[in-house]
């Protein structure tokens, strides 16, 4: 009974501290997603600028970072929300029950697409998912049917022949990416799962299926190009043999420069993404650390902005940056969960 009493009044005690330490700042603290953080940042200017309180700090560490620093507990010493490019992981969503980051709460905010992209000075690609697999895995199936290779083709030409002959040169995120992760899922093994035998592979061996369909090359091929989208946007402006990787609004605001290309004869445009058509989309979340949501000034607020109507709507300030609107009734279903601080079941 008196252990009992002791690891009670020791629970009390250390939520209390959190507490107190979360009240010891006066902004909120947002982390993650590369894609998000335009989002995020617009927002918290409106936020800042429209209440009483202090305008959101926000640093883009991407999307894994993110949740990384978001799940590693509870106090002042750690951020309030994290942005994610992708769903939070089961994994990560275990790293935080066991760091005592209990109640999550999950907020969609819309759909984005992937855009591969290239200066407007050079012809626009017209890419296949299957050629973004053999352009860019680690191993390519060889001649015989279930032998892998390392992978040889050094130009778009040797993967398609419908291809420009020059150097495959791809900029694009760091594994720590939402936007790696949805490029590895939605392209890298939309393309791979077209060729048969790896395609069976799936039933029988998940693990070998995704490592063959996932894993990026690491010759020189594909160059990891930070967090920073804007520094791939600089670049192929730079050199036009090159293809960048990053989210849809990035290319919009910077379509006097580079060029999305047509993935599956689809172009990446924001009625496409809307509709589901294009075949790189996935949508966008932030997290909410429900814990500090009453000792950190703005957390409320700046939920209730990003969720309002003017914010993430059809004719919101969002879809002006690019940001693709959920559907009317899904947007409800969001806010209400924000409002109400609904924690997330895994």
């Amino acid at each position: 009974m008196k252990t009992t009493s002791l690891l009670l009044t020791a629970a009390i005690a250390a939520a209390f501290s959190a507490n107190v330490n979360a009240a010891g700042r006066d902004y909120v603290s947002i982390v993650g997603s590369s894609t998000v953080y335009p989002f995020a940042t617009v927002v918290a200017e409106h936020f800042g600028k429209t209440s009483e309180y202090k305008t959101p700090k926000i640093e883009s560490t991407g999307s894994g970072g993110g949740l990384k620093l978001f799940c590693a507990g509870v106090g002042v010493e750690h951020p309030d929300i994290t942005n994610a490019s992708r769903r939070i992981k089961k994994s990560e969503y275990d790293q935080c029950q066991g760091n005592g980051v209990k109640d999550i709460v999950e907020v969609k905010i819309g759909y984005d697409g992937i855009a591969v992209a290239n200066s407007k000075e050079a012809p626009r690609f017209e890419l296949t998912r299957k050629d973004l697999f053999l352009a860019l895995a680690k191993q390519v199936p060889g001649e015989k049917e279930g032998e892998l290779i390392d992978n040889p083709y050094t130009t778009w030409k040797q993967v398609n022949a419908s291809l420009p002959d020059i150097k495959i040169e791809v900029l694009g995120p760091p594994p720590t990416s939402g936007t790696r992760d949805a490029f590895a899922e939605l392209a890298m093994e939309g393309g791979c799962k077209k060729i048969d035998w790896i395609h069976d592979m799936k039933k029988k061996d998940k693990k070998a299926y995704k490592a063959i369909c996932h894993t990026i090359r690491e010759d020189g091929a594909y160059i990891e190009a930070g967090e920073n989208d804007n520094l791939i946007v600089q670049k192929l402006a730079a050199n036009p043999n090159a293809l960048g990787v990053f989210g849809f609004s990035f290319l919009e605001e910077n379509a006097d420069k580079i060029q999305g290309s047509t993935v599956d004869g689809i172009a990446p445009e924001f009625d496409s993404i809307a509709d589901g058509s294009y075949p790189v989309s996935r949508p966008l979340f932030f997290y909410v650390k429900k814990a500090h949501v009453d000792s950190v000034p703005g957390i409320r607020g700046y939920i209730a902005e990003f969720t309002s109507e003017k914010a993430w709507g059809d004719e919101g300030y969002l879809s002006e940056r690019g940001l693709i609107p959920m559907p009317k009734e899904e947007r409800a279903k969001f806010a209400k969960d924000a409002a109400d601080l609904t924690p997330l079941a895994m």
